[in-house]
Parts: C-alpha cells; sequence; structure tokens
C-alpha cells in the first residue's frame, strides 16, 4: 500500500558505492524504494576530490536534473564538458551520455527524475 507521503534523512540510506567497488569515488545514495515513490527516484552523490565513477550512462525514457548542492565539478554531457559550482542545476535530457568528476574539494550532487525500470545504458571507461 502507497502512503501519501514519507519522510528520510539521506544519511539513513545506505550507501551503495560499496556495494558495486565504487568506493574511490566516494557515497551514492539512492532513495526511491525506502519513501515508496513510484515514478521518481533520487540519488545522493558525495564525490572525493577529483573522482569520477568511471563509466558514463544515459536513458532511453528518464530525463534527470543535477543540483549542485557543495563543492565544485565538472560534467560532461555527450562531448561537451561543463563546469560545476554551488547551486547549478542541470537539466539532461534522456539520449545524452553523462559523467559527473568532482573538483580538488570534492563535489556532493543531487540527482532526480523520473523512473523508468531498466532504462539506464551504462558505458564503463567513457570519460578516460
Amino acid at each position: 500500500m502507497t502512503t501519501t507521503w514519507a519522510r528520510i534523512n539521506l544519511d539513513e540510506v545506505d550507501d551503495m558505492a560499496p556495494r558495486f567497488g565504487m568506493e574511490a569515488f566516494g557515497e551514492s545514495r539512492f532513495l526511491r524504494d525506502q519513501v515508496g515513490a513510484e515514478t521518481i527516484g533520487a540519488s545522493l552523490y558525495r564525490i572525493r576530490p577529483g573522482a569520477r565513477p568511471g563509466f558514463g550512462h544515459r536513458h532511453a525514457e528518464a530525463e534527470e536534473l543535477y543540483v549542485v548542492l557543495s563543492g565544485t565539478g565538472r560534467i560532461r554531457l555527450d562531448e561537451e564538458v561543463v563546469d560545476l559550482r554551488p547551486m547549478d542545476a542541470v537539466r539532461v535530457a534522456p539520449p545524452v551520455m553523462r559523467e559527473l568528476e568532482a573538483g580538488p574539494d570534492g563535489m556532493v550532487v543531487l540527482a532526480f527524475g523520473t523512473h523508468v525500470d531498466g532504462d539506464a545504458e551504462m558505458q564503463p571507461g567513457w570519460w578516460s
């Protein structure tokens, strides 16, 4: 049964980076099931200084919005690289390949958008 609202502190959501061998990247906390969301997803990334996840990704249907909460870095969008600073928001259309990279002080990013099961395409080593 779906409730009409839910609250959780993002620090209480499991850090999934160790499960996927991504400790060098930082933290990845995926929030959807914990609040009973059906059509939206959200992720909190605490990216270590100079780190990238090691893969680009794109979607068939889901668009995403990335909001920099603190720190600086860059995002690669297909062949374009965009500098990021606190409070920057970047909307990314589904077919655009994307990957984040933290600056020298690290970066905290909240990403959210529509959720479509099986919608992501991953490309390891895309921004090498």
